[in-house]
């Protein structure tokens, strides 16, 4: 069965360009230049990942993303963030605090959203057929995407969840930065390798996770992080 795609544009021309494209590689499309609108057709509709562009009359992008993630019905449906303004590495770092899977700066080439939104896709199947994941104290469940510490739900972002589930996966192994900004972000890191990214989320999930589990998760110098 053809996987559906919300496409979230308010430039029509962009909209019916990358509609056309994604139909002729197999995909099924719903679409609204409107953002306000495309939060409810996510609720409807069910799209196996929403493809937003910031700028939106109604709700922007960035805020139609916090709504989708915030929402039990949406909160495991991908959200890749496209943009031609919005462009800056904090601008980035923003709409994955807002729980993006991924973003897209313009002009792109559709084989490059094509790729992205096959990878976001196949991140989610690989989560939800691992089962729970037990260590120090935190109970990491792919399936329903929470974590638990000492029986309390942690709310963590998008990203964080992803990064630490990925720390817990190959725990004792150094994972290089590279390798985390391709393995969580998607990246091609080719085009894109800054390692400010992963060094924010990192911080950031100590502080939520708390000293004594935080003190599990090392940076080695010019290496990457590991979980032991």
């Amino acid at each position: 069965m053809p996987k559906k795609i919300l496409l979230v544009d308010d430039d029509r021309k962009m909209l019916d360009v990358m509609r056309r494209y994604l139909e002729n590689h197999d995909f099924t499309v719903v679409f609204t230049d409107n953002g306000s609108e495309a939060l409810m057709m996510a609720r409807d509709s069910k799209p196996d990942v929403v493809v937003t562009d910031v700028a939106l009359p109604g709700l922007d992008g960035f805020s139609l993303c916090k709504a989708l993630k915030s929402s039990p019905e949406t909160a495991a449906t991908p959200v890749i963030i496209i943009s031609g303004d919005r462009t800056e590495d904090d601008d980035i770092v923003s709409g994955y605090d807002r729980g993006a899977d991924d973003y897209l700066t313009k002009p792109f080439a559709f084989p490059v959203l094509t790729a992205k939104i096959n990878a976001v896709m196949r991140r989610y199947e690989a989560a939800g057929a691992s089962g729970k994941i037990k260590e120090q104290g935190v109970e990491l469940d792919p399936g329903s995407r929470s974590v638990k510490l000492g029986g309390k739900p942690v709310p963590l972002t998008r990203k964080e969840f992803d990064l630490l589930t990925l720390l817990l996966e190959k725990k004792g192994r150094v994972l290089g930065v590279p390798y985390i900004l391709e393995t969580v972000w998607g990246y091609d890191t080719a085009n894109y390798d800054n390692p400010h990214t992963v060094e924010t989320h990192v911080s950031s999930l100590r502080k939520k996770l708390g000293s004594k589990l935080a003190a599990h998760i090392t940076s080695v110098t010019g290496h990457g992080y590991k979980f032991e």
